[in-house]
This record gives structure tokens, C-alpha cells and sequence, in this order.
């Protein structure tokens, strides 16, 4: 006779069951929602709509700012876990309380808060501008706003990986003869990677959906500093629903088209890991 395998939680049917209502109304039925209203275009306006030369603007710089603030954030968030996760030092508990600054923030208040920092007369800008690096009411600028509310992505997805890494294979390789760099690259980096795009895909996704730190800093000049979700905001401002629709409905596709893809890279590396 089999046993059955005990189960904390309910049956399967009841937690499925919730499971799928859960995700229907949180996610599955305000993306209809939205469809079902770029339905109302033909596909001639959709397309006049989604192709203009201010959109086109805008998807470059959003998806290409967030590309950017993506992949420093998985270098760097990479080597901050490490130093927060494999050394101890004074205040060090302070820093790692800091990881988490840019969630409690609110995003209107960290994009203030770097427009006024990175600006001419700002406490950096007065010493970068000089130099030529305009940090703010530039691209650069949100790619600094989109790096900042990331950075935790990267760092609190790889930190638990880090602390349950078995430290016993490091010192079989250094017995092996192996120095400190083969060791990071061909012991310890491999297990990591799927972690790490991980982080990336988290910190991307975040990127592309931020609004309120970067209306501050990027002056959202058209063809410039413009991103497709002030793009949004300005149609429904100027009673454009429809046309609003149909760029978030761009939006949705080509960030859900790069997390798949991102998805297959990550299970990719996954198999050189086991």
C-alpha cells in the first residue's frame, strides 16, 4: 500500500484553487482588462500610436536604461553581498540595513532627493558638471535613478545563496592547488549565475515600471529624457485613454517577451550547476 506523502497545507485542489484565483485577480485579469481596451483601436491607429517617433523615444531610453541599471546592478550588487555576506567589519550591519533604503523610500521623494543631489549646484554635480558628467536632466540620470531603486533586487536575491554556500568546496580547490581567482571563477561563480540573472531580471523589471524617481530627475524632455511610462501618464493626462492603452500594452509585451527569455537563460545555466 502507498503512503502519502504529509502535507502541512490543505489538499492540492483547495491551495490550486487559490492559487488561481489569486493570480487572476491580481494579475491575469487587469492585463485582459487592459487588451480588451487597446482592442478598442484598429490595428492601423495601434500601430500609428505605438510607432510615432516620441514613442520609439521612449521605448529606447526605458528599456535601455533599465538594461543598463540592470547589469550594474548585477556586478556590483554581486560584489556587495559578497563583501556583506563573507566579512566582518564595523558597521557593517548598518550597510546591510541600507540595502533596503530604496524600498521604504518613496520613489517621488529618491528621485528629488538625486535630482537635487547630481543638479549644477548640487553637493555632486557642482564638482561632475564641471568635469562634463550631467547626472541630472540627462539619460545618465535615469540610469542613476534606475540603479538606485534595483540595487536591492540584486544584492537580497544572491545574499541567502552566498550564506548557505558549502565553504568546504573552496578549500578542496585551494588544497587542489587552485588560486583565488580559479577558485571564485570555476568553484564558486558557476553556482551563482542563476542567482545572479535572478537579480538581474528582478532589478530589469523593476527599472521598466519606475515613475516617480525619475519624473524628478529627467526633466522628461521629449526624445530625450522621456520614458514610455511618463509617455502613459501624459496620454491620460491629455484624455487619450485608448492611446495610453495601447503603449502600456507595448510595454507588457516586450518586458514579458525579455523575462521569458531571461527565464530560458537562467534554467540554461541551471544545468551546469547540478
Amino acid at each position: 500500500m502507498l503512503s502519502r506523502k504529509f502535507n502541512a497545507l490543505p489538499g492540492f485542489n483547495l491551495t490550486m484553487g487559490f492559487t488561481l484565483f489569486y493570480l487572476s485577480a491580481i494579475v491575469l485579469i487587469p492585463m485582459a482588462a487592459l487588451f480588451l481596451k487597446t482592442a478598442q483601436l484598429s490595428w492601423g491607429d495601434f500601430w500609428r500610436v505605438v510607432t510615432t517617433d516620441r514613442a520609439l523615444a521612449a521605448y529606447k531610453l526605458t528599456f535601455g536604461a533599465s538594461m543598463i541599471a540592470a547589469c550594474i546592478n548585477a556586478v556590483f550588487g554581486t560584489i556587495l553581498a559578497w563583501v556583506l555576506v563573507r566579512y566582518t567589519f564595523p558597521g557593517r550591519k548598518f550597510i546591510d540595513a541600507l540595502i533596503d533604503f530604496p524600498f521604504a523610500l518613496p520613489t517621488a521623494v529618491a528621485g528629488l532627493t538625486l535630482a537635487n543631489l547630481f543638479a549644477a549646484n548640487g553637493w555632486l554635480g557642482k564638482y561632475l558638471v564641471p568635469m562634463g558628467i550631467e547626472g541630472a536632466f540627462t539619460p545618465l540620470g535615469v540610469v542613476i535613478a534606475l540603479t538606485f531603486v534595483g540595487m536591492p533586487f540584486s544584492v537580497r536575491t544572491l545574499q541567502p545563496v552566498l550564506e548557505n554556500l558549502d565553504r568546504g568546496l573552496e578549500e578542496a580547490a585551494a588544497t587542489l592547488g587552485a588560486g583565488r581567482w580559479r577558485t571564485f571563477l570555476q568553484v564558486i561563480g558557476p553556482s551563482l549565475v542563476p542567482t545572479i540573472i535572478t537579480g538581474f531580471a528582478l532589478s530589469f523589471a523593476r527599472a521598466v515600471g519606475e515613475y516617480g524617481s525619475i519624473v524628478f530627475i529627467s526633466a522628461n524632455k521629449p526624445f530625450s529624457t522621456e520614458i514610455a511610462p511618463y509617455l502613459i501618464v501624459y496620454r491620460l493626462e491629455d484624455y487619450d485613454h485608448l492611446g495610453a492603452a495601447a503603449v502600456a500594452a507595448v510595454l507588457l509585451v516586450i518586458s514579458f517577451v525579455i523575462l521569458i527569455g531571461i527565464n530560458y537563460l537562467e534554467a540554461w545555466s541551471n544545468r551546469f550547476t547540478r
